[in-house]
């Protein structure tokens, strides 16, 4: 479909390049833009700009921030005792949604997947292992790590990569996310529900692999 306006195409082709937005719904959104006021096109505009250019990443956590610390790692309510590794910062509000945990994060950045050229060089596991290391000798060390990653080829790869990296820590509990949430689905996709009973019956690590054909 061609365009009357080249400023109109140039609009179409950025919202088109966002996931989940064809093309007809880009046109549909940037024709809306222009049925609005001036100031709402500018405030958005503003908005993503200011988030590009503002937004931080928790040095501890790695979650998305407006500080140097998350709000979460900074609560004095939260048990720092527990870590739950999650892939993006998408599954931070997904878990936190549930109400049924009150613990820290530890956010990856991916999975492994040397499909797509993604290696554990690329995530952040080497952190997650300093981040334990670190707080092993104060008054409050982690003492179990949750391991809520999809339970697709990808996720029980990287669970069992991040399990033999905290091979090193003998009493640290690593856990996983009860089979509440089904094999081969992405944590996006579990109801809230689900996701929380999952995170309360979560097992063993070694007893979910046991499982495993």
């Amino acid at each position: 479909m061609e365009y009357p306006s080249q400023l109109l195409t140039n609009a179409v082709d950025e919202f088109a390049k966002l996931p989940g937005v064809g093309r007809k719904t880009a046109l549909r959104l940037v024709l809306h833009l222009l049925r609005q006021e001036p100031a709402r096109a500018l405030q958005l505009g503003e908005s993503l700009i200011r988030l590009r250019n503002e937004v931080h990443y928790c040095r501890v956590c790695h979650n998305i921030s407006d500080s140097e610390v998350c709000s979460i790692c900074s609560n004095p309510q939260r048990d720092s005792g527990i870590l739950c590794v999650v892939e993006n910062v998408k599954e931070v509000m997904i878990v936190e949604a549930t109400r049924q945990f009150g613990g820290l994060y530890h956010v990856l950045g991916g999975l492994i997947s040397p499909m797509d050229g993604v290696g554990p060089q690329q995530l952040q596991i080497d952190s997650l292992v300093e981040r334990i290391r670190a707080a092993k000798p104060t008054s409050t060390p982690v003492r179990e790590v949750i391991l809520a990653l999809s339970t697709t080829m990808e996720g029980d790869t990287t669970n069992f990569y991040i399990f033999r990296k905290l091979a090193e820590f003998p009493d640290l509990r690593i856990t996983t996310l009860a089979r509440g949430v089904a094999v081969g689905d992405e944590l996006e996709y579990a109801d809230e529900i689900t996701l929380g009973k999952s995170i309360l019956n979560r097992t063993l690590f070694t007893d979910s692999f046991a499982k495993q054909p």
